[in-house]
């Protein structure tokens, strides 16, 4: 019986794969590299950040991977308050509150970000545990997770993690925890598929999963 719900945060519960892909494009622009559209982006986008940066064209020679992060979040947080939650969210967070179920926001976001983000969309109330990280360069999401198992006690058989990338699959499985692979964020379904794990296509399932 799943006690804790730990949800990924940007691709999962935010959309902002158009404002992060947006972002992604004007980084290209200002090195004369091409554009992606959607189809590549999801193609390219993962973890560690800066190999994803690589992969999307972008090089470091005379603009540093500290310098694109510093930029890209201060054109990201600003805007990302104005960023739909993916339909469904809302609805299951209630949902598995009436089940008895808690919710963490397990994010690679920095933390005061996302009590931000989360805040400002009006979700916050929803949350036991909002744990992110303390930089800005998308690194350290498998440590916070085992740090909150370890400081929390928390029952790895208790907890369901949904996520939108080929990382949350690794994030789960390093905390031993069942996870869910959502297909409406930034990675397409068939790379998804690579991770060998259960594949949801709308949020809102997610409570069936829990009734099993």
């Amino acid at each position: 019986m799943y006690k804790y719900l730990i949800w990924d945060f940007n691709g999962t519960i935010l959309d902002d794969l158009e404002l992060c892909l947006d972002l992604l494009n004007v980084m290209l622009e200002k090195q004369n590299k091409p554009k992606l559209d959607v189809p590549a982006y999801k193609h390219v986008f993962g973890f560690p950040i800066k190999d994803y940066y690589i992969q999307a064209g972008l090089t470091f020679d005379s603009w540093s991977f500290d310098q694109m992060s510093q930029f890209f979040i201060e054109r990201y947080q600003p805007a990302s308050f104005e960023c739909p939650i993916h339909k469904g969210v809302i609805e299951t967070l209630q949902a598995s509150i009436q089940m008895g179920l808690k919710n963490i926001i397990l994010s690679a976001s920095r933390t005061d970000n996302l009590i931000e983000q989360t805040k400002i969309l009006n979700i916050f109330q929803y949350f036991d545990y909002i744990i992110g990280t303390d930089n800005i360069k998308g690194q350290g999401k498998i440590e916070r997770g085992i740090q909150l198992m370890k400081e929390t006690g928390i029952d790895p058989n208790s907890c369901l993690y949904v996520g939108d990338t080929i990382h949350d699959a690794e994030v789960a499985k390093a905390l031993g925890v069942k996870v869910l692979l959502y297909t409406g964020g930034h990675q397409s379904e068939a790379r998804l598929r690579t991770a060998n794990e259960r594949i949801i296509y709308e949020i809102s399932d997610i409570i069936n999963v829990i009734k099993g």
